[in-house]
């Protein structure tokens, strides 16, 4: 039995329950092979309701993304115009960087509907569930130095606050030094920068962006609801991901033709504006140990300009955000 023909069989009785043996019987398969359908149906979006004597019940169907719908919602240049969409990944990352090194250009977009091995920062994996969020990676091949690639982590993080802020206007978004996008201090979405360079330039940036949209509480799992939260969940409304996937790509593409044409220095204040890292008593823990003290703002590189308790400053790159009050 393949989870095509259980589909159609929990379609075509929509809204009613069918007990195990009525599936099992009409598709001649086991009982035992109707239960491990169902849950490879769920894990891609599909809601199936299990109630004990009544059977299985189609209660929701994952929202899908198309082309034809999100191509006409575009407003960029190039940001997104060739753009592979794809029903499942074990990364976006991983499918952008062999289209990097086949010499795709600059705006190269994959998204996928489900990533079964998405990850973020510090190797960190990112809970990436089909049809209720937007995991996406996009190519930049920008002519800096490799020494400002983490000014790009910055400017991702910039485009997108703005462009979640004008979507769902009702939330306040912050950003976590370096991009960590919180609502209430929960985080809602995850950047990941991964580049080549050659000769001490970049080569090429995949920029990978998860954005927890339209997750549900039952989509987490146990614990990290303490730390994590959706868009929908957050603002109580259902996200249209094509509307926001468009605007992250607008918001990204207009932010690096400014960072291209003056440099950082906009970017910073940019990133400032929204910080909410910046002005706490804050721990940072590098890898020559923890730093405590009053982030005050970006250094020319991006670096986080950190006041100390005995008054000096000190500069951090690299460092994981601990407590700030």
């Amino acid at each position: 039995m393949s989870k095509i023909s259980l589909l159609g069989f929990l379609e075509e009785r929509a809204g009613q329950y069918v007990s195990g043996e009525e599936i099992s019987r009409e598709l001649n398969v086991s009982r035992t092979a109707v239960w491990k359908q169902v849950r490879k149906l769920e894990a891609e979006g599909y809601r199936i309701e299990a109630v004990p004597r009544l059977g299985y019940r189609l209660t929701a169907k994952p929202s899908r993304l198309t082309l034809q719908e999100l191509l006409p919602k575009l407003r960029t240049t190039s940001f997104g115009r060739r753009l592979t969409l794809l029903d499942v990944t074990d990364s976006t990352q991983n499918e952008l960087r062999k289209l990097a090194e086949q010499g795709a250009p600059e705006g190269t977009l994959v998204i996928a509907e489900q990533q079964t091995n998405g990850r973020g920062r510090m190797g960190r994996s990112w809970v990436s569930p089909a049809g209720k969020g937007i995991w996406m990676s996009l190519l930049l091949r920008p002519p800096v130095p490799l020494p400002l690639a983490p000014q790009l982590t910055l400017l991702a993080a910039v485009a997108l606050s703005r462009a979640i802020a004008q979507q769902l206007p009702m939330l306040e978004i912050g950003i976590k030094w370096p991009n960590d996008l919180l609502v209430g201090g929960k985080k809602i979405s995850g950047i990941l920068l991964e580049s080549a360079a050659e000769d001490e330039r970049l080569s090429y940036v995949v920029v990978g962006l998860g954005i927890s949209a339209n997750l549900d509480v039952e989509d987490y799992p146990e614990g990290l609801m303490d730390k994590a939260i959706s868009l929908k969940i957050a603002s109580g409304a259902t996200v249209d991901r094509s509307e926001l996937i468009a605007a992250v790509l607008e918001q990204f593409e207009q932010l690096y033709k400014l960072y291209l044409e003056q440099g950082f220095a906009p970017i910073r204040t940019l990133w400032e504006a929204r910080s909410v890292t910046l002005g706490k008593q804050t721990e940072l823990y590098t890898p020559q140990g923890t730093v405590v003290g009053l982030p005050r703002g970006l250094d020319d590189m991006g670096g986080l300009r950190v006041e100390l308790p005995d008054g000096s400053t000190r500069t951090v790159y690299s460092a994981e955000v601990g407590s700030g009050t």
